[in-house]
């Protein structure tokens, strides 16, 4: 293991082995069987996901993003080249934006430059995907195109969830949904999975909301990531009820904390806010990306997963955190053997100026 003076990120590295390769089911004794990395400020402790209730207090509100994963990833061909065709982003227009992956012969996936303008993707069941043009200017990877099927019923007949290299093996697509996942309408979803809150289970909620946390939902449809570039996220669609605006400002007034779960329920919430740090409902498409620079209004805390060291989310990370204090956490993670990606366990960030008495 490599790491830096202080709190570095950037001269961290996550070995192989870190990864978690099967859901916790598989290889312990249900989905909240991870473990919990707890920051407050600079302070660090370790515990069991089971002990989030013990980590919140009455009147704090975990904000979730309700968004099902899709079975978003599809074969094709190209010519004679077999492709997988990972559905990314429902546009208003009704094209998708898709990105073009080469199967390794493990079941996943190796990066592939996309396009060119015009080129046909041979789809299951004689249906045929056409790629039109860049999703963004200069880009390579992510391309509007259009599909001669509803895409909905087409992942539904042929799809399955998008895996990459570092998982031992498909799963089910109820592996890969969160005890929040609600079904849309229109048959949007995510591409990947919201995965902060897959620990979560029902009886965990019910502890939860026994002791006085409340859950304000949240809808935001990620689009594929590229594990491999590490890129700022790209426009996403997203939903704050006017009903989860009320509960959080009320929260807030009344000296509860904001927690959001998950990176997408940060984008969601903060893209519904104002300077004035009032959230207000809001329905559209997100650009937002969150940075040290721009900080966060609406959220004191985050519950997630473990990101690569290059990962762009760490910078919404460190506007949360603090840079110290995230080197800090991810250098003990890596000491302690944490695991990283989907399936691995989870980091809770509070704030570090509250007396520890309080938060227990």
């Amino acid at each position: 293991m490599r790491s830096g003076s202080g709190g570095s990120l950037e001269a961290l590295w996550v070995p192989e082995e870190l990864s978690a390769r099967v859901p916790a089911e598989v290889r312990g004794s249900g989905r909240d069987d991870v473990r919990l990395l707890v920051s407050r400020g600079t302070r660090v402790s370790h515990h069991a996901f089971r002990d989030l209730p013990g980590q919140l207090r009455a009147g704090d509100v975990l904000v979730v993003n309700t968004s099902p994963t899709l079975p978003a990833a599809v074969n094709g061909r190209v010519g004679g080249e077999a492709v997988v065709v990972h559905f990314s982003t429902r546009g208003d227009d009704g094209r998708w934006a898709v990105e073009l992956r080469c199967p390794d012969g493990h079941g996943s996936t190796v990066r592939r430059a996309g396009g060119p303008a015009g080129a046909a993707v041979r789809l299951p069941g004689g249906e045929r995907l056409v790629l039109e043009e860049p999703l963004a200017a200069g880009g390579d990877r992510l391309w509007w195109a259009s599909v001669s099927t509803a895409v909905p019923g087409l992942l539904r007949r042929y799809g399955r969830p998008i895996r990459y290299r570092y998982t031992a093996q498909d799963q089910p697509l109820s592996a890969y949904q969160t005890v929040f996942a609600l079904p849309s309408a229109d048959g949007s979803g995510s591409a990947e999975m919201p995965s902060a809150a897959r620990p979560f289970t029902p009886g965990l909620v019910a502890e939860l909301v026994s002791r006085g946390v409340q859950f304000a939902p949240v809808t935001l449809h990620t689009g594929v990531a590229s594990a491999e570039a590490h890129e700022p996220p790209y426009p996403e669609r997203f939903e704050v009820p006017a009903t989860t605006a009320w509960l959080v400002n009320a929260a807030r007034a009344g000296g509860g904390r904001i927690v959001a779960v998950g990176t997408t329920a940060v984008r969601a919430l903060e893209s519904a806010s104002g300077l004035d740090g009032v959230v207000r409902a809001a329905a559209g498409w997100t650009d937002l990306v969150i940075t040290p620079e721009r900080g966060v209004r609406a959220v004191d805390g985050l519950l997630t997963g473990l990101h690569e060291p290059e990962a762009s989310h760490l910078l919404m990370l460190e506007a949360i955190a603090g840079r110290e204090a995230l080197g800090l956490a991810y250098k003990e993670a890596l000491r302690r053997l944490y695991l990283w990606h989907e399936f691995g366990d989870s980091h809770l960030i509070l704030p570090g100026n509250i007396p520890h008495s309080l938060n227990c």
